[in-house]
């Protein structure tokens, strides 16, 4: 496992080097900045551990120009409310205040290097997110792992679709398996051999966009040494899923309305335009109207995305998928670990028809793969899925607390107005309403 550890220190930075130097499972690199750090960073590294407050640029400015490349793990001495809670979105799954034991980032590491295995191995076994493995397709050649009357009411909707070129968006929570269905959608259509490109608009920063998607001319800004065709060029022929399209910047919106309308599009820095091919889906689970009401958002750009909308239904309404998904991946995580044969008890699965799965498929998957990781014994029980509504209040000094805190001072500051909360804090809405009951916020 290659590290890198970025840490202005020097003697926090030797202690760390000298601490995991002898094991024979790390390649530990070291840098006295992110600057130094970011001209060696290529993709053979596996994690980054930072600090926060370091001079030249801090270590959030340098987990926002990774971009979500690295797993990353932050050590700070001066852990602030907001930085904290900035780390968690920017990606970061583990925080550590100086002073700290080095046994539990010892225990944070082991656990990145387990996750990264996994995800190594679900390149071979594809996930419930992605694609489904031949064995687990239904008899019509759907790509699910179970059905229920809600998701069927979508699946009809999205074969539909499929037949035609029409523009779709996707509707729902995050987590309920959006990308699924788009995947879905490109596969049951005439388009299904070329390209499907999958495009998050809000893991993209605003500056890096449009290059990105119409991609840039030789000399169209200072890196710009060479022309490069854009996703959008990328994907002729097939398929593009425009995962989260209301974080589009509006300054694009036009541009991406023209795309669909015309069929066109230009690269940055060219006054040339560029034929596509491609067929447009979209996903969001924000409120458009209100981004239009707001100005944020195009109307017309929503009508063209619109053509043909699907909702898909939260998992809590979905109740017949919960148990067949949890056991496939269960199935898979064991075989992945190298787990042996690992099965629920009767109150585990229980427990997991009665949760109400804030987080939807995505976190149904999650949990199953830490009880799996997690639980001794052949049988996983109910305490190993950490499924207790009762558990609401974070302890004191850890994240949580931050996170909760952070939450009801803006709430307050917006007088109670959970969408503009939301906005403010960078969180999704339906997320942001789970935190505040799980921390048990007063509006």
């Amino acid at each position: 496992m290659k590290i890198a550890i970025v840490e202005d220190d020097l003697n926090m930075r030797k202690s760390l080097e000298l601490f995991f130097g002898d094991n024979k499972d790390f390649e530990i690199f070291a840098f006295k900045n992110p600057k130094d750090a970011l001209k060696v960073l290529d993709d053979s590294f596996d994690l980054v551990i930072t600090d926060i407050n370091m001079p030249q640029m801090d270590g959030l400015e340098f987990l926002r120009t990774l971009n979500g490349r690295y797993e990353a793990i932050v050590i700070t001495g001066n852990a602030t409310l907001n930085k904290a809670v900035e780390s968690i979105r920017l990606g970061v799954k583990d925080f550590f205040q100086k002073p700290f034991e080095p046994e539990l980032l010892l225990e944070a590491i082991l656990r990145t290097k387990k996750l990264l295995e996994f995800q190594k191995n679900q390149k071979k076994t594809p996930d419930v997110a992605k694609n489904i493995n031949k064995k687990n397709i239904d008899k019509n050649g759907h790509n699910f792992i179970s059905s229920s009357p809600a998701l069927e009411m979508a699946k009809t909707l999205a074969q539909k679709a499929a037949l035609t070129d029409a523009s779709v968006l996707l509707l729902g929570q995050s987590g309920v398996g959006k990308e699924v269905f788009a995947n879905f959608i490109h596969q049951q259509s005439s388009r299904s051999q070329a390209p499907f490109i999958a495009i998050n608009m809000a893991a993209i920063p605003d500056h890096l966009l449009e290059s990105e998607l119409f991609g840039y001319e030789k000399g169209a800004f200072t890196d710009a040494i060479a022309p490069k065709a854009g996703l959008f060029e990328a994907a002729n022929g097939g398929s593009v899923f425009l995962d989260e399209i209301g974080e589009m910047p509006m300054g694009l919106q036009a541009k991406l309305l023209r795309a669909i309308q015309e069929k066109e599009i230009t690269r940055l820095g060219s006054s040339k335009s560029i034929k596509i091919d491609v067929r447009f889906i979209s996903a969001t689970n924000a409120n458009i109207e209100n981004k239009i009401a707001n100005k944020e958002f195009r109307e017309d750009l929503f009508f063209r995305l619109q053509t043909i909308p699907i909702h898909i239904a939260p998992l809590k309404e979905r109740k017949e998928e919960i148990l067949p998904l949890a056991f496939w991946r269960l199935e898979n995580v064991c075989r992945a670990y190298n787990l042996g044969e690992k099965r629920f008890s009767d109150s585990a699965q229980k427990k997991m028809m009665e949760y109400e799965w804030y987080g939807n498929i995505r976190e149904l998957l999650s949990v199953v793969e830490r009880a799996a990781i997690l639980s001794d014994g052949e049988e996983i029980l109910e305490k190993d899925l950490f499924l207790d509504p009762k558990e609401s209040k974070p302890k004191e000094g850890k994240i949580e607390n931050l996170e909760s805190q952070l939450i009801s001072e803006v709430l307050l500051e917006c007088g109670g107005d959970e969408l503009k909360a939301a906005q403010i804090l960078g969180m999704n809405l339906d997320i942001m309403r789970h935190k505040i009951a799980k921390y048990k916020i007063k509006k």
